[in-house]
C-alpha cells in the first residue's frame, strides 16, 4: 500500500452563472471576471477601385509582299487529306469487324437453337409424333 501523503486539492469556487473557478489559495474577495476594455467601434471604409490599365495594341508591321506559300498548303491539306482516309478506313475496318462478330454470333446461336430443337422433338421434324408409314405405289403406264 501506498504511505505517500498527496497534497490536497485546490477548492473550486463557481460564480453566479455556474462557471468553475479554480483556486489554489483562499480568496480575500469575491472573484471577478474578466472584462476587456472597450475597443472602438470599427470604421469600414471601402477600398478604392483600382484603375483598370489600358492595353495597347501594336499595329501589325508592315510585311513586304512575297510569295504565296501555296506549297505549304497543298502539304497540309494533304497530310489533313490523309489523316482523315485513315480514320475513316480504321471506323470502316472496326464496323466490319462489329459486323461480322454479330453475323458470327447469331450462327451460333441459330446452330444451337436447331441442334436442340432437333433433340427435344426426338428425331427427325415429325414434331414428336414417332414413326411414319409411307407407302410408295408405282405403276408403269408404258408397258
Amino acid at each position: 500500500m501506498d504511505h505517500v501523503s498527496y497534497p490536497q486539492p485546490a477548492p473550486v469556487l463557481y460564480t453566479a452563472e455556474g462557471q468553475p473557478l479554480y483556486a489554489t489559495a483562499p480568496l480575500t474577495a469575491p472573484p471577478a471576471l474578466y472584462q476587456a476594455p472597450p475597443q472602438p467601434a470599427p470604421v469600414y471604409t471601402h477600398p478604392a477601385v483600382p484603375q483598370q490599365p489600358t492595353v495597347v495594341i501594336p499595329a501589325p508591321a508592315p510585311t513586304a509582299p512575297g510569295r504565296d506559300p501555296w506549297p505549304a498548303r497543298l502539304a497540309a491539306g494533304g497530310i489533313g487529306l490523309g489523316a482523315a482516309g485513315l480514320g475513316i478506313g480504321y471506323a470502316l475496318n472496326a464496323i466490319a469487324a462489329a459486323g461480322s462478330s454479330l453475323g458470327g454470333l447469331a450462327a451460333i446461336g441459330a446452330g444451337a437453337y436447331c441442334l436442340a430443337k432437333t433433340r427435344s422433338t426426338g428425331g427427325g421434324g415429325g414434331g414428336g409424333q414417332g414413326a411414319v408409314n409411307v407407302h410408295v405405289n408405282i405403276t408403269n403406264r408404258n408397258g
